[in-house]
Formats: structure tokens, sequence, C-alpha cells
């Protein structure tokens, strides 16, 4: 994590300097120091006044205002995890009849035993929005890795669901095939939140 010359102040202010040319470096920078507020904690007592900062600005403009600093982190950053985790949140929120038919879809065909990595409840759509505001908002902090392993389960059945119902759509849509598609990239977030989980455990999940 990186150290600042001055105190890291975030607000509205900040966010509408996101889109006036602020070096992209320091967004980058300040998102993973948010990110690694909220996950692991405080440690000094401006560590907590900017975790209040962060967590009264969500309550007030809602969490896209934090997420739009994690949007370029690495996948294999706390703060790639966390934006792969609100991608998902967001989605369910905005579609969640098709989020419940691709989630039941895919919990019919996916082998769960076998793909799931030791999950052994996948969270539907609803419990997968509850999943990430705990971790974003720091209350899964000692259970962060099962947190991203549940989400990453939910991903890959929803993959597995879209592409099954993307093939079984017969006249061959451009939605179709653009269904199948982003069941890919779907199960590429499964794979980056299931990694992070892996490097989480490890203690290399920075």
């Amino acid at each position: 994590m990186g150290d600042f010359a001055k105190p890291l102040v975030i607000g509205p202010d900040f966010f509408d300097a996101i889109d006036s040319g602020v070096d992209p470096a320091e967004i980058a920078a300040a998102g993973n120091r948010v990110a690694q507020l909220l996950v692991r904690g405080p440690r000094v007592s401006e560590d907590e006044m900017l975790v209040e900062r962060v967590l009264t600005l969500a309550d007030r403009e809602g969490l896209c205002s934090i997420a739009e600093l994690w949007s370029t982190a690495l996948p294999d950053s706390l703060a790639g995890a966390l934006w792969r985790l609100y991608l998902l949140r967001a989605w369910v929120h905005n579609e969640p009849s098709r989020a419940a038919r691709e989630f039941t879809a895919g919990r019919t065909w996916t082998p769960v035993d076998e793909v799931l990595a030791g999950v052994q409840d996948p969270p539907g759509p609803r419990e997968v929005c509850i999943l990430a505001d705990d971790v974003i908002r720091g209350v899964l902090r000692s259970d962060v890795d099962v947190a991203f392993d549940r989400a990453a389960a939910f991903a890959h059945i929803v993959a597995v669901g879209r592409a099954h119902l993307a093939h079984e759509d017969h006249d061959n849509s451009g939605d179709s095939r653009q269904d199948a598609l982003s069941a890919v990239k779907l199960m590429d977030a499964a794979k980056h939140l299931r990694h992070a989980a892996r490097l989480e455990r490890a203690g290399k999940l920075s």
C-alpha cells in the first residue's frame, strides 16, 4: 500500500475529480488503501476516521462511488476482488429476475461437488447481494476468503446457466451469441474470485 504525502480525503469532490483528469495512479492508490482499510480494519485513529468517511459516503451516494476506485485494479489484488464482487452485486440488483433464472438453470447443470471448491451452500441472487454488502462494509473481515469462494460459486453457477440457456435458444440470435460470450466473462470472474480466496488464505492478497 503506497504512502501519501498528505492525508487522503475522500468525498463527493474526489469522485467528481475522477472524470476531470486525476492521475490514474493516484486513483488506484486510493482504491487500494480504501480496500485494505475496509477489509483489514483501521490501525490508527486517522484510519478509523477515513473508514467512517467512506461508509458515510457509501450510505449517501451508493457503493458505486467507492467501487469506481477499484475498476482498474489487478484481478489478483484485494481491490480487484472487491470490484468483481461489486459487479456481481450490481448486476443482481439491476436484473434480479434474470439472475434468479440463470442461477436456477445453472444449479441444474453444475456438478456442485466437483466444481465449487468445497462450497457446500452456494449463495443465490439475494444472498450474493448481502454477501457483497457485508464484505465491502468490512463486516466479514475474518472470513473474506470464504466470501470470495462463495461469490465465485455463484458466478460459476450463473455462467453455466447462462451458457445453457443461450444454447437452448435455437434462433441463434445476436442476443443469444452475446449471452454465450458474457457467460465466458462470468466464468473468468469466478476464477479470479476463487484465486483471490486462495491468495487470502495464504496471506498474499494485497
